[in-house]
């Protein structure tokens, strides 16, 4: 049998004289060639494709795989008007009450920029019970209202910056700049462009492609510091949207190259409207001060309360508060900033900050939460009160420390005096009185006592003094007495409830 098939295979066809069995290799070595060949081509389109779809992974910046997208549902208005030196304050809202929640607003006066649609959300939303005013992206700040009210609800409308940029560099959130891009915008990032200098970087002024002014902050790579910081921002910032919150556009990363640009804010900052250049154009009146104020405490409520992982500022100061055309405040600088996850109280991390500013507990023990926060705000609202610097050496001794100062002001019923004698128009006892308490509360030196952000916006956009009495009975049935009793308007409360202390209180005050 094997000698048959051997002779069989042997044989000699009519193909060029080959024997059988070689034009069998032949055939069989022709079809595992075409096999191999539609699978490179396979491979190769795939890979093609998926090149095509996204940038090499080496180039992607690290983010935190825990955020989630900030969805944009709604957006409320509000505008003031300068007329003779007063800023008149224009309110509209949304006339539904159902359910109270904090929205990211995008921004409708054409001076404003609006969210790019192609950008993708980080921060997972989150539905606030009690947020009341918060829930209003521009709530009062002091300033005279005009008499009616609208209900409005936009869609986002406003210009992206981005826009007219190459789609190919876009990166889920923001746009992927090259160093040439950067390098154009800033003149080469001259001298003449500097518009901020710091322990972590330069910022320079710019103009990308398109017409958009940016600012551009080339962080200096000390000891990996760059990197650190450009992860922290992004991090921080990278993916939320607020009103009150400098908006981050982009980035650039080219070999030890760590660059970040944000939207250009052009009307200075706090500090220097308070105790610098900017005060040649003039004082910031007390209703700019408190709208000031007020967008800087709903950016911190929204840091704190709206998002997951919740976001700790760390340098709130008056330097890192921008202001726009019309004086609404921006909060900078993340580079500090710290991440706080679900479930967490606080975190224990090394003591950075401004001096004057950092809260006494983080100080002297390095554990940090969102009340360290507020203890910084507080400060700010004094800051912006008084006019002064929170800690000033060329005063006397008593007045070196502004909150130890101002608490035995208070503490001698001299409260009238601490005012910037700057103000032109003085506020209103009430109105003052209001502010000192919101202020004062949010510098107690217990932690625990301190008011969320959430309730220091109340507090300022209250007409009440020195807080409205439905907050303080909602405080009261949460809190217990432990915290009321510590309140200053306590007594206030215990004398409107109770007939016999109202008798007493009008006997006092008939002597």
């Amino acid at each position: 049998m094997a000698m048959n098939l051997n002779a069989e295979l042997s044989k000699k066809t009519n193909v060029l004289g080959l024997k059988v069995w070689v034009l069998i290799g032949i055939f069989v070595g022709l079809f595992i060639v075409s096999i191999l060949c539609v699978l490179y081509y396979l491979t190769y389109r795939k890979k093609a494709r998926r090149a095509t779809d996204k940038l090499p992974v080496s180039q992607i910046p690290i983010i935190s795989k825990e955020i989630k997208e900030v969805k944009v549902e709604q957006v409320f208005n509000n505008r003031f008007i300068s007329s003779d030196g007063i800023l008149i304050h224009h309110l509209e809202k949304s006339s539904n009450k159902e359910t109270d929640r904090l929205f990211v607003n995008s921004g409708m006066d054409k001076k404003n920029n609006g969210d790019n649609n192609s950008e993708l959300g980080s921060f997972r939303y989150i539905e606030k019970d009690n947020m009341g005013s918060q829930s209003d992206e521009h709530g009062s700040s002091g300033g005279v209202t005009t008499g009616h009210r609208q209900s409005a609800s936009y869609p986002i409308a406003a210009p992206s910056p981005l826009t007219g940029l190459p789609e190919f560099s876009h990166l889920g959130w923001g746009h992927w700049f090259t160093l040439r891009d950067l390098d154009q915008a800033t003149n080469r990032f001259s001298k003449e462009n500097v518009i901020g200098e710091g322990g972590y970087g330069i910022v320079y002024r710019g103009h990308l492609i398109n017409g958009t002014p940016v600012a551009v902050k080339k962080l200096l790579n000390n000891l990996g510091q760059a990197e650190k910081e450009f992860r922290v921002e992004v991090e921080a910032i990278g993916h939320v949207r607020h009103k009150n919150l400098v908006r981050l556009l982009g980035y650039c990363m080219e070999g030890t190259h760590r660059m970040l640009v944000y939207e250009y804010v052009n009307n200075g900052n706090l500090e220097q409207w308070l105790h610098g250049a900017m005060r040649q154009h003039g004082y910031l009146t007390w209703e700019a001060r408190l709208k000031v104020l007020l967008g800087t405490a709903k950016a911190l409520a929204y840091l704190h309360e709206a998002i997951e992982p919740k976001v700790v500022h760390r340098d709130i100061k008056s330097s890192n508060i921008l202001i726009d055309d019309e004086f609404n405040a921006k909060v900078s600088d993340f580079g500090l900033a710290k991440l706080l996850g679900a479930g967490k109280s606080h975190i224990t991390t090394r003591v950075m900050g401004t001096f004057g500013y950092v809260a006494p507990e983080y100080a002297n023990t390095g554990l940090l939460n969102e009340k360290s926060d507020v203890y910084s705000f507080g400060v700010l609202l004094l800051e912006a009160i008084t006019g002064r610097d929170p800690v000033d050496y060329a005063r006397p001794a008593p007045e070196v420390n502004l909150v130890d100062w101002l608490k035995m002001m208070v503490g001698s019923r001299r409260s009238e005096e601490v005012v910037d004698p700057n103000i032109e128009t003085r506020p209103s006892t009430r109105a003052l009185k209001r502010a000192l308490l919101t202020a004062l509360r949010c510098v107690d030196p217990d932690s625990d006592k301190r008011p969320k952000m959430s309730q220091v916006v109340r507090m300022l956009e209250s007409e009440e003094y020195p807080i409205p009495r439905e907050d303080r009975r909602h405080r009261r049935n949460q809190a217990g007495s432990g915290e009321i009793d510590a309140q200053k308007e306590n007594s206030d409360a215990e004398r409107s409830d109770n007939p016999d202390s109202r008798l007493q209180s009008k006997r006092n005050h008939g002597r």
